[in-house]
């Protein structure tokens, strides 16, 4: 039987935290958090709840460096692969299972918001929709892939795709980086359909990017350095040593 390590990535979440983790505990034993240098009280909160293993960032370094962590201790700790899910409350638990499931057939298994309708779901802020859609878009036009959602943090990796890739990108726009490599390095993707659930309209993406505009041009410029920087290192094999070590 696969042995999976399923990872939060949190900052500032201490009226969530508790709530989402005891649930993730129903479905999962083997649950890992990454305190992204939290000042909020959700590193108090982390260090008291049992069960959970806890690295912790001595200063908040971003959302793309928290999975990057995540990553590394999957490849130490010999896991066959890991689950991501985010702690705002936006992700059911209950699917953990089945994510690691569909991963038996597929080196990368994506959440998608839009691949399905379920009862209750939300409407999503129109400009985060538009630019999910059209840098998704542009991700299969490039790439040849077929995804309908870019950015759901929701996802199961395989550690052979995991040891596939190198964290540069250390904010929000860390998947993008990650679907470059992926398509350089041949994984096999699956989309899981989750229901669409927003509780945060407000999210800030770091100062300029949280003008929609801007925020397309960066995720663009993502793109590119991505694919440039493959191409350097193709020579040498995309699927070789995790290379940056992101924990504190």
């Amino acid at each position: 039987m696969s042995r999976f390590l399923t990872a939060l990535p949190v900052f500032n979440e201490v009226n969530h935290v508790g709530e989402v983790l005891d649930h993730v505990l129903r479905y999962t034993s083997e649950v890992l958090v990454v305190d992204d240098g939290s000042t909020d009280g959700t590193s108090e909160m982390l260090r008291a709840k049992d069960g959970i293993r806890l690295v912790r960032h001595t200063e908040n370094q971003g959302y793309g460096a928290a999975l990057a962590t995540a990553f590394q201790e999957t490849l130490r700790g010999g896991w066959d692969g890991l689950v991501t899910i985010d702690c705002d409350g936006q992700h059911q638990p209950g699917l953990i299972p089945d994510f690691i499931h569909a991963a038996a057939h597929a080196d990368i298994v994506s959440g998608s918001r839009y691949l399905e309708v379920f009862p209750g779901d939300s409407s999503p802020p129109a400009q985060r929709r538009q630019i999910n859609a059209t840098i998704t878009a542009e991700i299969n036009q490039r790439f040849g892939f077929s995804l309908t959602d870019a950015f759901c943090g929701f996802k199961a990796y395989s550690a052979k795709a995991l040891q596939c890739f190198r964290v540069h990108e250390m904010g929000y726009a860390m998947p993008l980086e990650i679907w470059v490599q992926a398509a350089e390095a041949g994984l096999v993707i699956r989309e899981l359909p989750v229901p669409l659930i927003y509780l945060d309209e407000s999210r800030s993406f770091g100062g300029a990017l949280d003008d929609a505009e801007r925020r397309l041009a960066y995720y663009r410029q993502v793109l590119d350095r991505a694919e440039s920087a493959v191409v350097a290192v193709a020579r040498d094999g995309l699927c070789s040593e995790f290379l940056r070590d992101f924990s504190a």
